[in-house]
This record gives structure tokens, sequence and C-alpha cells, in this order.
């Protein structure tokens, strides 16, 4: 679990204009939120910030938000990006309690070799990118890893045949393919290795 601790102003003005001079001035809009606890108008250090999540985990980052002599648990649960340059403009930080699950998106990642599935010209899809669990904020993986090596051509991975660490289930449709199989073109027109000159 990455737990780090970023500092936050909460002596904002509110507003676009003033939104617009804080991200001028290297600075990011954001609010804090959760159970128990009044919406917080910050600001955060945009540097800070992007060291802040630039570990393993991401955005999944388990944060210390230091406001006014308080420290709030949270994760960056939206983040609002420019649509042309692609910077942090918004953030919501969600307060969490490390001891309650929370729901998240980890990355899935394909590893192995589908011999049988590729001898046969076919192709191995991956069908999902990532995964939302439900967990304890210290047990979220970095990722989830899906080996292909036995599937078979016509095959499919979906979510329930998928290894989740201790204290991690699948949030969503256990049914859905993560990863799924089709022809490849020489399959489709008859060609591929074993094929009749």
């Amino acid at each position: 679990m990455t737990d780090v601790t970023l500092q936050a102003t909460t002596k904002r003005p509110q507003g676009s204009a003033n939104s617009r001079r804080l991200r001028h001035g290297g600075a990011i809009p954001a609010v804090v939120y959760g159970e128990g606890v009044e919406p917080l108008a910050v600001s955060v250090d945009a540097k800070e910030f992007r060291q802040a999540v630039s570990g393993e985990q991401g955005l999944n980052s388990l944060i210390t938000l230091a406001a006014d002599g308080r420290d709030y648990t949270v994760m960056a649960r939206d983040v609002q990006r420019h649509p042309v340059r692609g910077s942090v403009s918004h953030i919501d930080f969600h307060v969490v309690d490390p001891n309650r699950e929370v729901i998240v998106e980890v990355p899935v990642h394909v590893v192995g070799d589908a011999v049988e599935v590729r001898h046969a010209d076919w192709e191995v899809d991956q069908q999902m990118f990532s995964l939302e669990v439900r967990t304890r904020p210290d047990r979220i993986p970095n990722f989830i890893s899906v080996d292909i090596s036995s599937l078979v051509v016509g095959g499919a991975i979906r979510v329930s045949d998928l290894e989740l660490p201790e204290g991690v289930e699948a949030a969503g449709d256990v049914t859905v393919s993560v990863v799924a199989t089709h022809a490849g073109r020489a399959a489709k027109t008859g060609g591929g290795p074993d094929a009749a000159p």
C-alpha cells in the first residue's frame, strides 16, 4: 500500500476565474468529501500531486492530505483533465477509512503465451483493461494478472476465472469476458501454416 502525505491549502477563492489563476500558478483546485466530512474546497501543488500518484498504485494510492492542521486519509477518486493539454484541472479527494472496503479500478495485465491459439492462426483479444474490485485500501493490488497460457481456440477467460488476491473480490459482473479468442485473417481465409499451396 502506498501512503504519502500531500499538503493542501484551504484558503482558496471560489469561481472559474480564480481556478484558472490557481492552475496558472501551478496549483490544482480540489474538493475533499466523504462520510461525516463537510465538503472542503482546497488546492494542492500540481507537481506534488503528480509525485503522490506516480507510484505503482497510481490513483489508488492512499494519501494523507494535510489541511489546516488536520490530516485526512483520502484517495483521488475523480480527476478531471484539460481536454487538449491533458493536465489535471480538478480533483475530488474522497475521505476513506483504511479498515473499510472501497471499490476501485485496477489495471489488467495479460501474461503468458496462448500457444494453441497462435498455432491455429487465431488471435487473443483482450476485452477488459481494468477491473473494478472491492477490497480494503491496504489490500488494493497494483494490477491483476491474467495468464492466457491455457487458452484454447474459441475459449475465453471471464472475471469469474480470475485468481484474485486474498481479500479482493470483483465488484461487477463476473460473467464478462476479460480475454477472448477469434479467428485471425489466415484462419478466416483458409490459410495458415497447414494450408495447401
